[in-house]
C-alpha cells in the first residue's frame, strides 16, 4: 500500500516555533527522580534497576538532540516524551550531520581542529550562561534535564560515519583515548552507552572495541564491563551480534529493519536469541514515522501510524525486551532554514504529537499490566499463519497469560491450554487508543477462534487471554502487574 502523507509543513510554522521556544526549563516535578542503574536481568532476557525492578525500554530517537537544539528547544522536546511515557531517548554526542564541523545552537564544536583527543572544553564557563557554554557543557545540560524528567540518555560517542567515512577520524589510534574522556565525564549519568552508528563495522571492530574499552576505564577507572551497560547500534538490515555478540562490553544485541515496510523482524528475533550466551535484544531502528517508505516516496509514499505501530508490537510479541520509536523530522531536527534529508514533511516540533509518537506509550502499558518477565515468544499458539507479512500473527505468553497481535484484524486461532487454568478471560486491547473490550470467558483447551472488532489496513488489534483464577486487570491499564486476590 502507498501511504501519503496527512500532514504537510503549515505556513505559520515560524509562529509555532515561536511558542515551543518558551518551553519551561524546570522540569515535570511528578516526574522528577533519581534514576537507578540500571542491569541485564538474571534470565539475560531483559533489563532491570537496581533493586531488581522490571525497566521497559521504550526509546525515541533523537539522533540530533545534543547537536541542533538549543536548551529551551531541547526542553519542549523532553517534556513532550516524558508526557508520552517513553524512558529513553537515543541520541549522538557526534551527530551524523556534520557534527564534527557543523557547530551546535550556540555557535560551538566538539573538538578543537578535529581532533577526537582534544575535546573543546572551556574550564570555569558559567553553566547558567549558555553564551558561556561549550558544546559539552550544553551536552550535560541536556543529559541531566533528561534524568530530570525520569528519562535514560542511550548515547552514542559517535556516528558510524565518523568511523568508516571521513578519512576515519575516529579511529583505532584514538578510540580508547576519547571512550576514557567520555566514560569518565559520564560516569555517573543516566547513561546506556550505544557505540555503532548505521553503519557496516566490517574491517573497523578494533575501532569498537578500543571504544568500549575506553568508556568502560573511563567510567569504572580500569576495564570493568560490570559498571557499564553498552551496545551498538548497526546498519539496516543488520544485528550487533554480526560483529560483536560474545564480546564481554555487548551487553544486549540491537538490530535495525532497514526502513522497509513489512520486514519479517519475527525472524531477525528469533535469530539473535538463538545464540549463545544468551543476551536481550530489540529493533532500535524500526520504519520511523512519515518517513518514505524504503526510501522511495515517489512509489511508496510515506510510513504512517499503523506502520509504526504493527513493528512496535511484532518486535515486543516476538521477543524484544523493549521498543524504539522514530520520527523521521525529529531524529534529524528538521526545521525553518535547515537543510532537510530524505524529504521530511514537517517540522520536527510540528512532529512531536504525530499518533505513532503518543500510542507508542499504550504499547508499554500493555506489556507492564502483565508480569513482564515471564513473557516469552511463542508461534506454536497460532494454529495457521498466512504467507503475507503484514497479515502475519506475533504471539507471546507467561506462564498464566497470552497475547496475539493482528495488524490487520485477521482472526486469530489460538492453540489453547499453553497457559494456567480451566478457563481465560479474553480481552480485546486497542493499540489505537489503549483501550479494552472484554470478550467473555472460554475453556482452556483445544482450539479457539477470536475475529477482532475490526479489520484491514489501520484495524490492529491484541487479544490477550488470562487465567481466569488470577483476576488480572484490564490489559494496559494502570493497576499493578502482580495477580489480584479475588
Amino acid at each position: 500500500m502507498k501511504h501519503q502523507p496527512n500532514f504537510l509543513v503549515s505556513s505559520s510554522c515560524l509562529a509555532v516555533f515561536a511558542a515551543f521556544g518558551l518551553a519551561t526549563l524546570a522540569p515535570n516535578s511528578a516526574q522528577a527522580a533519581g534514576l537507578s542503574k540500571l542491569k541485564v536481568s538474571a534470565d539475560n532476557r531483559n533489563l532491570v534497576q537496581e533493586n531488581g525492578k522490571p525497566f521497559f525500554y521504550l526509546a525515541d530517537t533523537g539522533w540530533e538532540l545534543f547537536h541542533r537544539l538549543n536548551r529551551e528547544e531541547a526542553i519542549t522536546y523532553l517534556d513532550t516524551r516524558a508526557k508520552q511515557k517513553y524512558t529513553v531517548i537515543q541520541a549522538v554526542a557526534v551527530a551524523e550531520l556534520s557534527g564534527v564541523d557543523d557547530p551546535n545552537a550556540y555557535g560551538d564544536r566538539p573538538f578543537i581542529d578535529r581532533n577526537f583527543t582534544k575535546p573543546a572544553t572551556t574550564p570555569g564557563a558559567d553553566p547558567k550562561n549558555a553564551a558561556q557554554y561549550d558544546y559539552w557543557d550544553h551536552v550535560d545540560f541536556v543529559v541531566d534535564a533528561a534524568a530530570a524528567r525520569g528519562i535514560y540518555i542511550a548515547m552514542l560517542p559517535a556516528w558510524g560515519r565518523w568511523i568508516n567515512n571521513d578519512n576515519g577520524l575516529l579511529n583505532a589510534a584514538n578510540a580508547q583515548e576519547y571512550g576514557e574522556w567520555l566514560g569518565k565525564r559520564y560516569a555517573k549519568k543516566n547513561i546506556i552507552w550505544v557505540l555503532g552508528g548505521d553503519r557496516d563495522f566490517s574491517g573497523h571492530e578494533e575501532t569498537i572495541r578500543l571504544e568500549a574499552k575506553g568508556i568502560t576505564i573511563g567510567v569504572a577507572g580500569k576495564e570493568d564491563y560490570s559498571q557499564t551497560l553498552m551496545t551498538l547500534h548497526p546498519c539496516g538490515s543488520c544485528s550487533s551480534a554480526k560483529w560483536f555478540h560474545s564480546d564481554a562490553w555487548l551487553d544486549f544485541d540491537m538490530q535495525q529493519n532497514g526502513h522497509n515496510p513489512n520486514v519479517p523482524v519475527w525472524t531477525r528475533l528469533d535469530r539473535d536469541r538463538s545464540l549463545e550466551p544468551a543476551k536481550p535484544v530489540m529493533d532500535s531502528e524500526p520504519l520511523y514515522e512519515d518517513h518514505p517508505v524504503a526510501f522511495n516516496a515517489a512509489e511508496n509514499g510515506y510510513s504512517v501510524d499503523a506502520d509504526v505501530r504493527k513493528f512496535a508490537y511484532w518486535d515486543l510479541l516476538s521477543g524484544a525486551f523493549g521498543h524504539t520509536y522514530g520520527h523521521h523530522s525529529v531524529w534529524q531536527m528538521f526545521a525553518p532554514g535547515r537543510e532537510q534529508i530524505n524529504g521530511p514533511t514537517m517540522y520536527w516540533f510540528e512532529a512531536l504529537n504525530r499518533p505513532g509518537a503518543a500510542q507508542m506509550q499504550y504499547a508499554r502499558a500493555l506489556i507492564e499490566s502483565r508480569p513482564m518477565f515471564a513473557r516469552v515468544p511463542d508461534a506454536s499458539l497460532v494454529v495457521t499463519q498466512p504467507k503475507f507479512d503484514p497479515s502475519y500473527i506475533a504471539a507471546s505468553r507467561g506462564l498464566d497469560y497470552a497475547m496475539f497481535y493482528s495488524a490487520e484484524g485477521r482472526k486469530i486461532l489460538v492453540k489453547m491450554g499453553k497457559i494456567s487454568g480451566e478457563k481465560v478471560k479474553a480481552w480485546w486491547f486497542n493499540p489505537r487508543t489503549g483501550g479494552a473490550i472484554e470478550i467473555g470467558s472460554f475453556d482452556n483447551k483445544g482450539t479457539q477462534g477470536f475475529n477482532p472488532p475490526s479489520k484491514g489496513y489501520n484495524s490492529d488489534w491484541v487479544l490477550v487471554l488470562d487465567d481466569v483464577g488470577k483476576n488480572y486487570s484490564a490489559p494496559g491499564s494502570a493497576a499493578p502487574a502482580a495477580a489480584k486476590a479475588k
